[in-house]
């Protein structure tokens, strides 16, 4: 069947249910409605699709579109919950359950009849690590159901009059409700409110005499100070006191209004340090080794830690974007992991984001664009190099969540790569206008071959799971809850490195790295790569200049997602 889908933006959901309806047969389209009615009315009359799905969306579906189509809503909400702030709702009331609903589009908002429902777990986790997770793949399943139902043609949607549905309709949910009163809320209550605005709005407060919107929260166990007052700083996050202790958090974005140049997220201290410029206010720095000891209740985005022959270098980084000092610190962290006395390296191995390669915040943000953009790419070559020239043992990238560019590289780059099977990757560079590096030109090919590498570089579509382990991106699939992947991946580790054919493995991987660099070096790939990149980054008209800023700044008229044909693309 051919399927539209309707979309603010091409998210981590449009683009799982993108490669989900497609890997079940169907003919998908994206279309984004942030120009207002006319794409989606041209969408429509171009494709003349049998359903049309909207998997998110800011603002209604034209009167006339979902008269005239079948037209399927998903609503992060169980059946009967209505209003625009359904997931904020769940986090903040604790459940220990929510769901996610399929309607039919109506007059009423969230009121439409019901094609599917699915439940999903509410762990404690933040709320956009949840939209990802949890609430992506129940999503998926109820999509899946629904598209089925109504291909069968025979399925009744159940409407909202029926006794058995509980209607609810909640209100935004406004910053009133997140504020933080830093001398009477405890830590716990502080973490919460955080968690449940992480990515989206933000918690809105005040710093320095400026208002700004917070962004994640995790808990101090050792740092306390008088309420509200900020304590230290480590790796771009600050620490702030709480009634009885101590928050860290990650990210600032400064409000609009604030006089702020970039008014978007941002490393805190980065932020922080825009506001006291040519003050001395500088916060001490509370250094944590990264083998930190896993009882140690604090903030580390990189930690270390070891069993038996395997070593777990685990790192998580707000939005998978990943700076030069990110970069370069997950570069140290990997050498002291080499440093130690294993057979086997997993990289990666937490929930939410592997990567998403170079931070272009951090990049819009300084003075310089060009030459951070140009640091940034050689950090995070650095890195690749890196894993890539690692032959003493075998190195696992464990991909918990969505990789995209940079990062889908930095996970290629290892011997094996491990994806949960809701996962998306993204490994091309086209929608930012760049060509792209880490190694890219040598490990896609060498994976895939060079038809399907040029095929995916320029089509610049998002692959599953699953088409990424039939086309050789992906070595192994784990069929794990978001939650249940971290143990999940340490137990195979620990069985591969149990596997007495590990250590010819491990030999034959110096013997094969001497073999391709007798036919191309490393290091003339990287140079072809960056010579490419330097003429875009040091080209002020190139576009990457101005899809990078309005992608950042989200102004209107941005569409790095047109609709999904290859010669739509550019």
């Amino acid at each position: 069947m051919d399927i539209l889908l309707v979309a603010s933006a091409f998210n981590s959901l449009s683009q799982r249910l993108y490669v989900e309806l497609s890997g079940h047969g169907h003919r998908v389209e994206v279309v984004l409605a942030t120009h207002g009615p006319a794409p989606v009315r041209a969408a429509l009359h171009v494709m003349r699709p049998g359903l049309i799905v909207a998997p998110m969306l800011k603002t209604a579906l034209p009167e006339d579109v979902w008269q005239e189509h079948t037209c399927l809503i998903v609503h992060p909400g169980p059946p009967g919950d209505r209003g625009p702030s359904a997931l904020d709702w769940a986090v903040d009331a604790r459940t220990p359950y929510s769901g996610v609903t399929v309607l039919q589009a109506g007059a009423a908002m969230d009121a439409g009849a019901i094609w599917a429902a699915e439940r999903f777990r509410v762990p404690p986790v933040g709320k956009s690590d949840l939209y990802r997770g949890e609430v992506t793949d129940a999503a998926v399943r109820a999509v899946l159901v629904a598209v089925r139902r109504f291909t069968e043609g025979t399925y009744k949607p159940l409407p909202q009059t029926d006794a058995s549905v509980n209607v609810v309709w909640r209100d935004a949910f406004r910053q009133e409700r997140r504020r933080i009163d830093w001398h009477h809320d405890d830590t716990e209550t502080v973490v919460h409110k955080l968690r449940a605005a992480d990515s989206q709005p933000g918690v809105l407060d005040q710093l320095v005499g400026r208002e700004v919107f917070l962004h994640g929260g995790y808990p101090e166990d050792q740092l306390r100070g008088r309420p509200g007052a900020l304590l230290a700083q480590r790796a771009g996050a600050i620490c702030r006191a709480t009634r009885d202790g101590a928050v860290w958090i990650p990210e600032l974005r400064p409000r609009k209004n604030s006089g702020d140049p970039a008014p978007f997220r941002r490393p805190a201290t980065s932020v922080l340090a825009s506001f006291t410029a040519g003050t001395r206010t500088a916060l001490p720095q509370a250094v944590l080794p990264f083998d930190v000891p896993a009882s140690r209740r604090t903030w580390s985005d990189i930690r270390y830690n070891q069993h038996g022959g395997v070593g777990f270098l685990t790192f998580s980084f707000p939005g998978g974007a990943m700076s030069t000092q990110q970069c370069r610190r997950l570069l140290a962290a990997y050498r002291f992991a080499l440093s130690r006395p294993t057979r086997v390296l997993v990289l990666g191995g937490k929930r939410d984001f592997f990567s998403n390669g170079i931070h272009l915040n951090v990049i819009e943000a300084a003075p310089d664009p060009g030459r951070e953009s140009w640091a940034n790419l050689n950090a995070m070559d650095d890195l690749v190099e890196q894993v890539l020239l690692t032959t003493d043992r075998l190195v696992v990238a464990a991909v918990g969540g969505n990789a995209a560019a940079g990062g889908a590289m930095l996970a290629l780059a290892a011997d094996e790569v491990w994806c949960r099977t809701g996962i998306v990757l993204n490994p091309h560079y086209r929608r930012m206008g760049l060509y792209g590096s880490e190694y890219w030109t040598y490990t896609l090919p060498r994976r895939v071959g060079p038809g399907h590498a040029e095929r995916l570089t320029a089509e610049a579509l998002p692959v599953s799971a699953v088409d990424a382990e039939r086309l050789g991106l992906v070595d192994r699939l784990v069929p794990a809850a978001p939650q249940e992947f971290t143990a999940e991946i340490e137990r195979l580790a620990v069985e591969i490195v149990a596997d007495p054919g590990l250590d010819r493995r491990i030999a034959a991987k110096a013997v094969a790295h001497c073999a391709r660099e007798r036919t191309r070096s490393l290091s003339d790939h990287r140079n072809a790569e960056l010579a490419r990149m330097h003429a875009i980054f040091f080209n002020a008209r190139a576009p990457y200049h101005d899809l990078r800023s309005a992608f950042v700044r989200k102004t209107p008229g941005h569409s790095p997602f047109p609709l999904t044909r290859p010669a739509d693309l550019g």
